[in-house]
């Protein structure tokens, strides 16, 4: 038995075929108009995309969950870019299922007012992402060192101890750097997602991703989002590069990357 996979909704647009197929890799994507909206979809077996199911495969087969997440963020990317321009979506989350079409039409004629209010509010904006990576946390401490009149008099307290009393000393001034580290990282988290904020519209910081899904073998500081306008998004851009090449130095990257589906300001 057949249902309708649901990525996202948009205003209603010019007609044109999707390049991609859909969730189950078999049918194609294509659009279901709702007065002046539309939603996109595909068809998928109920038996295979149903909540139980998905459930059950996100316990028991996490690399299935995995891929088909991945096709319907790259449907919802298609579904947003119309030749060069950015359109307004507003992205379903992964396994948003209807067992008919009259059920689709039901949910969209129950949230058209939201539908409608939100696709207006993101009209003309883009959702972007900077993740802040700590590349070198040698360099880093060493930096902080270097500055900290403290950790320089505790250092100097040591160097002049015998060797035996200045072992004890060296684990408190460890604690210390540490404890410093730690205060000077989230300084320059807090001024960095501040400093972007003057680009955006609206901003959510989000949690710090692990390792497998970064890619990267170094740890995240900072992971955020803006949704900005799109006659900002240049200086937006040039603002992260300025700040990147500032930061390289001192054992950091910072990464930009977008325009998103904006998952995060719906």
């Amino acid at each position: 038995m057949e249902g309708l996979y649901l990525y996202c909704i948009r205003k209603k647009r010019d007609t044109f075929s999707f390049s991609m197929k859909g969730i189950d890799e078999r049918g194609g994507v294509f659009i279901i108009p709702f007065r002046e909206l539309e939603a996109v979809v595909s068809k998928v077996s109920l038996e295979e995309f149903e909540s139980k199911e998905i459930q059950k495969r996100a316990q028991e087969e996490i690399n299935w969950i995995i891929e088909k997440s991945v096709i319907h963020e790259k449907v919802v990317e298609e579904a947003m870019r119309r030749n060069d321009k950015i359109l307004s979506v507003i992205p379903m989350k992964f396994g948003t299922v209807f067992k008919n079409r009259e059920g689709l039409e039901k949910s969209l004629n129950k949230y058209y007012k939201k539908f409608k209010t939100t696709l207006e509010k993101l009209e003309g904006k883009q959702e972007w992402g900077i993740k802040l990576y700590l590349v070198d946390r040698k360099k880093f401490e060493q930096g902080v060192k270097s500055k900290s009149q403290i950790i320089k008099e505790k250092e100097k307290e040591i160097a002049d101890l015998p060797e035996g009393a200045a072992y004890f000393l060296e684990g408190k001034l460890s604690e210390l750097i540490s404890r410093d580290i730690d205060k000077k990282l989230k300084e320059m988290q807090k001024a960095l997602f501040e400093g972007f904020k003057n680009y955006s519209e609206q901003s959510v910081e989000g949690k710090i991703l692990e390792k497998e899904l970064t890619g990267r073998l170094e740890p995240v500081i900072l992971n955020a989002s803006y949704l900005i306008k799109k006659e900002k998004v240049e200086d937006f851009r040039n603002e992260a590069e300025r700040v990147n090449q500032k930061i390289i130095p001192k054992g950091f990257i910072l990464e930009i990357s977008g325009p998103w589906p904006p998952y995060n300001f719906i």
